[in-house]
């Protein structure tokens, strides 16, 4: 027993003399736990609305109202025409558009049932299907309001129709699929890129190569171009599995796709390179990428849980996670198939995220060599 207390002590003094596994296996839970029992909610509300109001009466403000005022709805917008909501759905401003027609007020008072529109983004499939039943339940809530003293067998004088956009049968694959490829992307080019130039580093090979006529961009492209390469192969045969496999449909630009992939893989292999700066071993990188990147990426990314239903302190470090854009890219090239107009502020993002981290590995390593 004494044996086995002296090399567990010796255990515990060489954790304490790497700060650096000291911080992934002590700090990095701790900030999980902080952050993502925040962030991991399927709780849904402040669902954005936009509304097409055709009637402009009292009766059709009253209605509105009542999403305004209710707590599971956020009306974003307030239009004329039903080809205005559009944008908002592609653009993912809106969940859901409420389409009120002309004549509105005037049949309500005339007790004579009235058809309103309710029009959802069907792309995230769970969170749509408990947005469509909010909203439902308020229209008959308020339909029974209107009919009052009425006798029971009266016909509601506001009728609800439903249509889906972009996923009509609301099927989770369709929503889930597209967004495995921006992970599989992630996970192969951040974790193998890192451990690769910390392999170099622990075989001693680093150094060789630092002294030969390779100019520092030729040996950062050297080291990543092929992971990259694997990575496009890799796009390749994820869209061919998704498209012939699981029918999902690919409605946009698979040219668009496969250049917004490169940008995208061109700011994860910028992530890995950052990561081999500020790791010594493989194991080291593999926890590092796991712990501090990997999973609050994927948790914050809006691949599992709507960015919109997390509470507004964690809302802004959303913007510092690549997997965010690229999601809302593939997605909207997969089941809406808009194309770079909508989508450049996301490639810009993208773009931007990976020279600024490609940068700071840089400086990182000329810090490292000096």
């Amino acid at each position: 027993m004494q044996r086995l207390r002296f090399l567990v002590w010796k255990e515990f003094l060489e954790l304490r003399l790497n700060p650096r596994l000291f911080g992934v296996v002590i700090v990095a839970p701790i900030i999980q736990l902080t952050m993502l029992g925040y962030a991991a909610t399927t709780d849904i509300h402040d669902v954005p609305v936009v509304v097409a109001d055709g009637d402009r009466s009292a009766r059709s403000r009253e209605l509105i109202s009542k999403f305004e005022a209710s707590p599971n709805f956020s009306v974003v917008a307030t239009v004329t025409t039903v080809n205005e909501i559009e944008p908002f759905l592609e653009r993912g401003r809106a969940w859901l558009a409420l389409s009120i027609p002309a004549g509105h007020g005037t049949a309500v008072e005339s007790h004579v049932p009235s058809t309103v529109q309710v029009v959802a983004d069907g792309t995230d499939s769970n969170s749509t299907t408990v947005a469509l039943g909010y909203a439902t339940s308020l229209i008959g809530a308020y339909a029974q309001e209107l009919i009052g003293a009425a006798a029971p067998g009266a016909a509601p004088p506001i009728d609800a129709r439903i249509r889906v956009w972009y996923n009509p049968r609301l099927e989770s694959r369709f929503f889930m699929i597209p967004g495995v490829l921006a992970l599989v992307l992630l996970v192969v080019t951040a974790n193998l890129a890192s451990m690769a130039v910390v392999r170099e580093k622990e075989l001693g090979t680093l150094e060789q190569l630092n002294v030969t006529p390779l100019r520092r961009w030729e040996l950062i492209v050297g080291k990543l171009l092929p992971y990259g390469l694997i990575a496009m192969v890799d796009v390749l045969l994820v869209v061919a599995v998704a498209v012939g496999w699981f029918q999902i449909p690919l409605l946009g630009s698979f040219a668009l796709l496969v250049a917004m992939s490169a940008i995208y893989v061109f700011s994860t292999l910028a992530l890995g390179l950052f990561i081999s700066t500020i790791s010594e071993t493989q194991q080291q990188a593999m926890m590092t990428s796991t712990f501090f990147f990997l999973t609050p990426m994927l948790y914050l990314s809006g691949f599992i849980f709507p960015i919109e239903n997390m509470p507004q302190v964690i809302q802004p470090v959303t913007y510092l996670i690549p997997l965010r854009y690229f999601l809302v890219i593939v997605r909207g090239i997969f089941l809406k198939g808009i194309g770079l107009e909508l989508l450049w502020p996301q490639a810009l993002a993208l773009l931007a995220w990976g020279t600024g981290m490609l940068a700071l590995a840089v400086l990182r390593s000329r810090k490292r060599a000096a």
